[in-house]
């Protein structure tokens, strides 16, 4: 037996909030530097080939990633099956990223506007075996998120060391590259050396890979209609209405995958928990979880979404400069999809993965990839990243409603006791403040940002205790208790 390796949900949601901090204040100093230097046309150009990379890493994963932290956590109490399962997988990825790696070279070397960027694609390649060797998933099935965090705080800041370092003019985008691959995945490396804490690195025998590949291929479905909504608008960019294109779609999603990396950061550290609880028939505490996980989502997920509405001009100059403008709009577009995002991580990932349904899930992430394709074809031609937009907001919506359908017997346990009428009041009242605000004061980009956002987030914050919202009263009740126990601690001491 192994003994208790999870740590408590609250210390892996700070630790995981922190990372994702970590990583919106990462873009909050590259970008506007980047965009400067590199403009529209180097970002698109190194965007463009870490994208069409991707898709050669989504067929090297398969579905592992989320599949690994299930398997993983549901036999995290036994080393020897857990070192079993960490073998397969790893054994099925390493097989996976060579084919995939191959397939990717033989294509550049076909393709005239890839093979001129060749050393953009070589670098890039390495993302596949990083994240094979690198085995995430396991860490985050043992709830080592204090580890994870600080291991991706301290290759970031090698990354702004790289880029102010090395990127000083335009012809400098391949720097970029190894800016993206330093603060992201090259960290990944020193799981090689983590794992033995867990597992054991001999081998241990009576190994079956086959018994993975269905739920393996059910994720990696999944996978790959997610990616087809996520990465292809960039790509269908880049082939529909040139490398400016792609840099200003970039500028506004790249904002928002900030925003949803913030929201879905309790998601994140809740599938373990959540796969534990079911393989030990926890029910209760399942649906318990899972309810305030989807009260956190709507007041923190729509507060956010009609900010950044409001405030997109400012953002985007702040961000990427005068240059970006034509990416206003794009955001705006996109932006509720941070709420839609939200909640469908919360319902899928959280609710249909752990319970063995992820395919339906598959069902819904195919139909808003094959919603995302359409819309784009039609509206790119058109609109440009405008159309891109839309096509990704339409996707969304498409992959909310058919969750919804999957869930409709079990709605009542999930969004049951959530003031939905408070929460509502309470954004409608903050969001008329920041609009009074727009009209009669005017700041720079940057004050504007800090002053507004503060009277805000800050108003919201009130109103939700003046309201009495349930999750706000129970957060603020265990502030109380902590204070009280550190102020009882020092008076002892």
């Amino acid at each position: 037996m192994m003994g208790k390796i999870s740590g408590s949900l609250k210390i892996n949601y700070i630790m995981n909030s922190l990372l994702s901090f970590a990583s919106a204040f990462f873009p909050l100093i590259t970008i506007p530097y980047l965009s400067r230097v590199l403009l529209a046309y180097g970002v698109g150009k190194v965007n463009f080939a870490l994208n069409v990379v991707l898709y050669f890493n989504m067929f090297a994963k398969l579905g592992i990633p989320v599949y690994g932290i299930r398997a993983c956590a549901e036999v995290r109490d036994d080393r020897e099956e857990l070192s079993r399962v960490t073998h397969e997988l790893l054994a099925i990825s390493l097989i996976t990223s060579v084919l995939s790696c191959v397939f990717l070279f033989v294509i550049i070397r076909l393709v005239p506007v890839l093979y001129d960027d060749k050393l953009l694609y070589v670098i890039f390649s390495s993302i596949i075996f990083l994240e094979a060797v690198g085995m995430e998933w396991l860490f985050k099935a043992l709830e080592q998120y204090t580890y994870i965090t600080v291991r991706s705080l301290v290759f970031k800041l090698i990354a702004i060391c790289i880029m102010f370092l090395m990127v000083r003019d335009s012809g400098d985008y391949v720097y970029y590259a190894l800016v993206i691959l330093t603060a992201s995945y090259a960290s990944l490396i020193l799981n090689l050396f983590g794992a033995k804490k867990y597992i054991y690195l001999k081998p241990v025998g009576n190994y079956d890979l086959k018994r993975h590949m269905k739920s393996i291929m059910i994720f990696f479905f999944m996978a790959c209609a997610t990616t087809v909504y996520t990465n292809l608008d960039e790509v269908m960019l880049g082939f529909m209405a040139g490398d400016d294109s792609v840099g200003y779609y970039h500028a506004a999603v790249r904002v928002k995958s900030l925003l949803v990396a913030l929201i879905t950061s309790l998601g994140a550290v809740l599938l373990p928990r959540l796969s534990h609880y079911v393989e030990q028939g926890l029910e209760a505490d399942f649906k318990r979880i899972c309810n305030k996980a989807v009260n956190y989502i709507l007041i923190t997920a729509l507060p956010l979404t009609v900010f950044f509405i409001i405030l997109a001009g400012d953002v985007i100059a702040l961000l990427a400069g005068s240059a970006f403008l034509r990416s206003v709009s794009v955001m705006q577009i996109i932006m509720p999809t941070v709420f839609l995002i939200g909640i469908t991580n919360i319902l899928g990932i959280q609710i249909l993965v752990p319970t063995g349904r992820e395919k339906y899930v598959l069902y819904s992430v195919m139909a808003g990839a094959l919603t995302d394709l359409v819309m784009n074809l039609l509206f790119i031609p058109v609109y440009g990243p405008d159309g891109a937009a839309v096509g990704t907001l339409l996707a969304e919506i498409v992959v909310l409603l058919i969750q919804l359908c999957f869930l409709r017997k079990e709605m009542g346990d999930f969004f049951k006791g959530i003031q939905y009428l408070r929460i509502v009041a309470v954004l409608l009242i903050s969001t008329a403040l920041l609009m009074f605000l727009c009209v009669n004061t005017a700041f720079s980009p940057f004050v504007t940002l800090i002053v507004f956002g503060s009277v805000f987030f800050l108003a919201y914050g009130v109103l939700l205790v003046l309201f009495r919202e349930k999750l706000t009263m129970e957060l603020m009740g265990d502030i109380r208790k902590y204070m009280y126990k550190n102020s009882d601690k020092r008076k002892k001491d």
